[in-house]
């Protein structure tokens, strides 16, 4: 087992030599810590290999603190006003993609079953690129950015049916670690049901009604790094809460985060917070650069250079449609189907699933893990292209909000 400090030292060296060089040429964070990703990973200078799958599990907990903070920004009442952009474009972003690519998956030659399940998967986007992606350009607040955030809030919602559909679709039944690790997947459906709704509801009164007093009763205190593991606190046993029920641990924070948006700790919750959720969300995209198996793509580079692009063509197509029904300006829909063109974090554990349920083999997950990857690093190169290229030939229709 490797050292963890020497595993550290990596890390942060890598993050540290090449995040710096990217915000420089004007491509971002995100794509800096894919490259240092790529560098340190084990298809080319080899500092980590399967030690990295470890350090991506605790990385994955960025995406949940990003969801938190982002609900503490979102005040209840704009979130019931969202509710119908939520329902009404994430359903349509999510059915339109996941059944063209189950058309291109039967074209060839898949079965009906491998490509609706496959077609799902690839359906999803990046919360954790996306929205970084976002703010760093401080889109967040226009018609784009907004759009963008509906659609990522139905696709964590739509996870959990996805999960429970799925082995539906399966030639072999499925074990309970192919549900990522337990929860209540065994359960009949009005028991999961049950579960879910209680602990939507616990999680509601708790910030209510036990959180804000807890964190006054610390705050009293007036001991800094005592209010850091209260906020700690808060998003870890929520994300456990939701685990435990079969929901998403990002959308229960982001539950969370909404129900305390109101309340007199918000500022010093997000202040708290925020460096942890940065360098996580960093490991995390540094464990997706190390991922891409340089090998695999090495064999065929062609086909999945092919595949890659075409999910993208095709993610693109479907939200620019969408987009432009919704009434975007061409500018604005142009960041919006640019920025959610990637396939999402979440795909890495469908695909695992969907090889579990005997639906593909182990080749093909390996090409579609690929893709997903690839399609990850092309984000960031995609809204580079928009800022530089596309940009000041359309102009903007839009200005971004004020201090960002």
């Amino acid at each position: 087992m490797a050292d963890p400090l020497l595993q550290a030292v990596i890390y942060l060296a890598a993050a540290v030599a090449c995040v710096p060089i990217a915000k420089k040429l004007g491509m971002g964070s995100v794509l800096g810590y894919l490259t240092a990703g790529v560098v340190i990973g084990p298809f080319l200078l080899g500092f980590i290999g399967e030690e990295g799958k470890d350090i991506m599990h605790f990385a994955e907990f960025g995406v949940v603190m990003m969801l938190f903070l982002v609900g503490l920004e979102l005040e209840p009442e704009a979130f019931w006003r969202m509710r119908q952009r939520v329902l009404g474009l994430g359903a349509a972003q999510l059915l339109g993609t996941a059944l063209g690519c189950a058309a291109l998956g039967i074209a060839f030659g898949l079965s009906p079953a491998a490509s609706i399940a496959i077609g799902s998967a690839l359906a999803m986007s990046s919360t954790a690129i996306a929205l970084q992606s976002l703010k760093e350009k401080g889109l967040m607040g226009t018609a784009a950015g907004q759009q963008s955030f509906a659609v990522l809030l139905f696709q964590d919602i739509a996870v959990i049916p996805i999960l429970a559909l799925l082995p539906l679709l399966a030639t072999v039944p499925a074990t309970d670690d192919a549900h990522g690790g337990g929860g209540l997947s065994h359960q009949p459906g009005w028991v999961q049901t049950l579960a879910v709704a209680a602990a939507v509801a616990v999680v509601v009164a708790a910030g209510r009604f036990v959180v804000a007093p807890a964190l006054r009763v610390v705050a009293r205190t007036r001991l800094r790094e005592l209010f850091t593991a209260s906020a700690l606190l808060i998003v870890v046993a929520t994300a456990l809460l939701m685990q435990k029920v079969g929901l998403s641990p990002a959308l229960g924070t982001f539950l969370a985060g909404v129900v305390l948006a109101n309340s007199e700790f918000k500022h010093e919750l997000e202040s708290d917070l925020d460096p942890f959720k940065g360098l996580l969300l960093g490991l995390f995209f540094m464990g997706v650069g190390a991922s891409i198996d340089f090998h695999l793509i090495a064999e065929a580079p062609a086909r999945i250079a092919l595949l890659t692009a075409g999910v993208v063509l095709l993610k693109i197509m479907v939200l620019f449609g969408l987009g432009r029904f919704g009434g975007l300006s061409l500018d604005q829909n142009l960041v919006f189907s640019l920025g959610l063109s990637q396939v999402g974090e979440f795909a890495f554990v469908l695909f695992a699933f969907i090889a579990q349920l005997g639906l593909i083999d182990g080749p093909t997950t390996g090409t579609l893990m690929a893709v997903t990857a690839l399609s990850m690093t092309s984000t960031p190169l995609l809204m580079l292209l928009h800022e530089k290229v596309l940009q000041p030939r359309i102009g903007t229709s839009q200005p971004r909000p004020r201090g960002r």
